[in-house]
């Protein structure tokens, strides 16, 4: 992440505030739309400050990062008016603790290690896809659905298998999900939310002033400041190697390695759709040049 953008004036309570205050229409928030244009898209400071009911003074002075102390009920009354959901309800409460704080917490490095026993259930849920990320979303470790799944990532290098990289970076990603826009809201809402509580963190700073520099879609998307991704649901697929096929997925925190989550893939036995995840599987079992490719050597590509 650039410099302009991890830390371009205010703070991050006062950068969601702005982006969750532009986005709600006066029509949305139940006001009149009033006449003659609007300089603004969404509501003005004042409106928000009166839906609050707080003064328009402090509530500019939280959004310029002047106030850094506001009391639980401001930020109830807040997120009341700005119609925030439970998570980004929750997201407020959590910039707001920590804008309050006059000393910042210290860093710890993210652990990268997998688990010998998370390795074993990667193994024992084959046929069904999966693969373990880090809280920025690098590929951590997998089973061989879950690399060959994501059509592409296996060319290339380790040290460059991220979800957010792929999906916004890989040729083969715009055709491979049916709703592919929906996708990277979710990659781009699960970096956003710890950019919130850990601007600075160099894993979140190298990987997202890549994305802000190389994909104008990612830079519009961080603009947005949504906070929130899908954990559960399903996806449809267009994968060249097995076709066409629609897969429920579920998402799962891993307890005693922070950061870390388990995304795994399932379709019901004895359909089309498992048959072709026990071939995807078969496929990501075979051994390939590009799959020997050591994290230290360069790739026969670059990203786009």
């Amino acid at each position: 992440m650039t410099r302009e953008h991890s830390a371009g004036g205010g703070t991050e309570l006062g950068r969601f505030l702005r982006a969750r205050r532009t986005r709600l229409t006066p029509a949305e928030a139940g006001l009149a739309a009033g006449s003659g244009p609007r300089r603004t898209p969404g509501l003005r400071r004042e409106e928000l400050a009166t839906l609050a009911g707080i003064s328009i003074d402090y509530y500019t002075r939280l959004e310029r990062g002047k106030e850094t102390r506001p009391s639980p009920s401001v930020v109830d009354s807040l997120a009341r008016a700005l119609q925030l959901d439970d998570a980004e309800h929750e997201h407020l409460r959590t910039l707001a603790s920590k804008a309050a704080r006059s000393v910042p917490e210290p860093r710890t490095t993210p652990s990268r290690a997998v688990r010998p026993g998370v390795k074993l259930l990667l193994e024992g849920i084959r046929p069904y896809p999966a693969h373990i990320v880090s809280r920025t979303t690098d590929v951590l470790a997998h089973n061989p659905g879950g690399l060959r799944l994501l059509a592409g990532m296996e060319q290339w290098p380790v040290k460059d298998r991220n979800i957010a990289r792929y999906v916004f970076l890989h040729p083969a990603a715009h055709d491979l999900f049916d709703d592919w826009g929906n996708q990277v809201r979710g990659c781009v809402a699960r970096l956003r939310a710890l950019a919130g509580t850990d601007p600075d963190a160099p894993d979140l700073t190298r990987l997202a002033g890549e994305l802000l520099v190389k994909s104008p879609d990612f830079a519009r998307l961080w603009e947005r400041y949504d906070v929130k991704a899908p954990a559960h649901g399903r996806k449809t697929f267009h994968h060249p190697e097995v076709g066409d096929l629609t897969l429920g997925y579920q998402s799962m925190e891993l307890e005693g390695t922070p950061g870390h989550r388990l995304i795994a893939y399932f379709a019901e036995p004895n359909t089309p759709e498992y048959d072709a995840l026990v071939l995807l599987d078969m496929l990501g079992s075979e051994p390939s040049p590009a799959r020997a490719t050591s994290a230290h050597e360069p790739s026969r590509r670059s990203c786009p």
